[in-house]
Order: C-alpha cells, then sequence, then structure tokens
C-alpha cells in the first residue's frame, strides 16, 4: 500500500503531482490498497502547494450546485458515496474506505459552469475498490453524479492512463479549475505486486 497524495494546486492550473513513503497503515489494508496521487518529489509539492496559494486570490467562479453524495457508473456497475475531502498542507488523500469516493472540496462542485470536480478513490489490486475498473471506462459512457440538489448527468469524453511521472508533468492541465466544468475522476493502476506504477485519469463533460 502507498500512501498515496495529491498536491492541492488544482486550481488555476496550479497542480501538481508528488510521491511519499509507503504508508505506516500497511498491514490494516488489502494487498495492492492504493490511492490515486502518486508523490514522488518533495519540491514538486511544495511549489505546487505555494502556487496554489497564489491562485486563491484570483476568484474562480463556481456557481452554487448541490455537493455530491453518490457516483453512478452503469457500465462498471458502481454506485458509490462520495464524501467531501480536503487538501491539509497541500495534501489530498481519498477517504480510507475503498468503496467511499472522496470529492475535492476546494475545487468545482458537480454541474458548475467552470472547473474540474475531481472525484478520487482508493483502488484494491484483488479488488473490492470502487474505482477498481475505472480503465475500463470508454467515450460516450455515462457518469450520474447525485448532489443535495438533484442529479448531473456526464459522458465520459477521455480516457488516458498516465506513468507516475507523466500525471506530474500534465496536472495542471488534467485538474484545471479554469475549463469549462466537467468531472475527472482519478485511481490507480497498475499493480506490480509492491506498488502502482500508473494512474487512470477518466475525463467527462455536462450531458
Amino acid at each position: 500500500m502507498l500512501g498515496l497524495a495529491l498536491a492541492a494546486g488544482a486550481v488555476a492550473g496550479a497542480a501538481q503531482v508528488t510521491a511519499g513513503a509507503p504508508s505506516d497503515r500497511v498491514t490494516a489494508q488489502p494487498q495492492g490498497y492504493s490511492s490515486p496521487f502518486i508523490t514522488e518529489r518533495a519540491t514538486l509539492l511544495e511549489r505546487a502547494y505555494a502556487e496554489t496559494q497564489q491562485a486563491w486570490t484570483r476568484p474562480v467562479a463556481h456557481p452554487a450546485r448541490g455537493a455530491p453524495r453518490r457516483l453512478v457508473v452503469p457500465r462498471l456497475a458502481v454506485d458509490a458515496r462520495v464524501v467531501p475531502v480536503r487538501a491539509a498542507g497541500g495534501v489530498l488523500r481519498a477517504p480510507a474506505d475503498p468503496q467511499v469516493l472522496g470529492w475535492w472540496r476546494g475545487g468545482a462542485r458537480p454541474g458548475a459552469v467552470r472547473g474540474s470536480a475531481l472525484v478520487t478513490g482508493h483502488t484494491v489490486s484483488e479488488g473490492g475498490g470502487a474505482l477498481d475498473n475505472l480503465e475500463k471506462l470508454r467515450a460516450g459512457d455515462r457518469v450520474r453524479v447525485r448532489t443535495t440538489a438533484g442529479a448531473v448527468d456526464y459522458e465520459v469524453t477521455r480516457v488516458t492512463v498516465y506513468r507516475r511521472a507523466t500525471l506530474a508533468k500534465d496536472s495542471a492541465r488534467v485538474f484545471d479549475q479554469y475549463v469549462a466544468g466537467r468531472l475527472v475522476l482519478v485511481t490507480c493502476e497498475d499493480w506490480n505486486g509492491t506498488s502502482y506504477l500508473s494512474n487512470v485519469v477518466v475525463v467527462a463533460k455536462p450531458v
């Protein structure tokens, strides 16, 4: 199990992904249990966090919509609870339960006119994670987010498997908060028996 984290610089294209040490809780989780954001270089995390603080001084329009409560993905037979998660010290962590997903409350809400509504979850190599099969989605597949203000439907436009270093370099674009409103789903991929080598990123546009 890896202790996976995302630099919270997803605002204004400031996101960076970096990699940290394995979690101390490895014995408490199934083999191959991991969340989607790989940390690799502390300097990237520090820089991204500094950029995030600057970005927050510039307003981003996130029209009021309901906070997400469930994510429904018919192709994957997924109907998972979603809870808000924060980025403490520039690090975003998915909920510990692999059947529960985390929505980054510092980003856009589902249905917002601008910004990426980011939902993330753990992957379990032996099965049991809500997003275990995320890479099987295809362009045109539908995703529904049930919120406190009603449901928002999305259509998948892109499914990309990133190697760790590639996602770190491309994270500003992936987690951009100034794009037209969209949904971004992220989890781990490519378990090699010790760690995950890649991340699956799904981008979907509102229907």
